[in-house]
């Protein structure tokens, strides 16, 4: 799917609650005051209309980190790959290009997240929050455009505020985030951290991209790659962790 047809893709999901698997989802509109006193989140409960609940467990664990990730896909797959039933590999936010922030269940409820061999363990972490942002990853060039992971134009490279030109692991173009999304990540990461009581601290510049043990340990706001290593790369060097930082700071 090329860039320019995000808005319109995710529109249509807001109207019929239709995932890329035909999956009917019941979105309604929340807004919660955040505990710190600082302002209002707003947010769209997704809720398979079938009732299922099996991608994630009903269980209410201590949290003491959030872990950013980003989807590799577009929202509506995004949405049918984190409530597959019985997988139980979901997170509990999902932040689309549009800005809204689509809420799969209570946040103090876990699902598996980090994967299998990370650091900590997938099942002893459970402690830790998943937040996905949806953005489709590292991208080649090819020619004059900019192509994705399946093989699909993404983007022309004259349109550069798709995609950046980064080295990172194997890959050298990744596409980039919306205003909106780092909005919207500032305000639940403000919400989060206030009703967890999770520092709102960050790993530094030399840490930032890359696996090392003692991120379990770590209690503040940290990416897939710092539990992974070369077996993952989001959140990606195309993310704009100063912004972030900034803005909590």
């Amino acid at each position: 799917m090329r860039a320019d047809q995000i808005p319109a893709y995710e529109q249509e999901f807001d109207r019929n609650g239709v995932d890329s698997e035909g999956k009917y989802h019941i979105l309604t509109s929340h807004q919660v005051q955040i505990p710190d006193g600082s302002g209002f989140m707003n947010y769209v409960r997704v809720k398979p209309a079938s009732g299922d609940e099996s991608y994630y467990y009903r269980e209410e664990v201590n949290k003491d980190q959030i872990v950013l990730h980003y989807t590799m896909g577009y929202l509506k797959g995004d949405i049918a790959t984190l409530t597959q039933p019985n997988y139980h590999v979901s997170v509990p936010f999902v932040i689309g290009r549009n800005g809204k922030i689509y809420n799969l269940f209570f946040s103090g409820f876990w699902s598996y997240h980090l994967g299998r061999n990370s650091i900590g363990g997938n099942t002893e972490r459970s402690g830790t929050i998943g937040i996905e942002l949806s953005n489709i990853g590292h991208l080649k060039r090819q020619a004059s455009q900019m192509i994705s992971e399946g093989n699909n134009i993404y983007c022309d490279v004259s349109q550069i505020q798709y995609y950046q030109a980064l080295d990172f692991q194997d890959f050298h173009f990744f596409a980039t985030f919306t205003d909106a999304q780092y909005e919207s990540l500032i305000i639940l990461l403000r919400y989060l951290t206030a009703r967890y009581e999770i520092p709102a601290e960050f790993l530094a510049d030399d840490f930032r991209y890359r696996a090392f043990n003692e991120v379990v340990d770590f209690p503040g706001i940290v990416s897939h790659v710092n539990y992974r290593g070369d077996a993952k790369e989001d959140i990606g060097p195309a993310f704009d962790w100063n912004r972030v930082i900034n803005a909590l700071s």
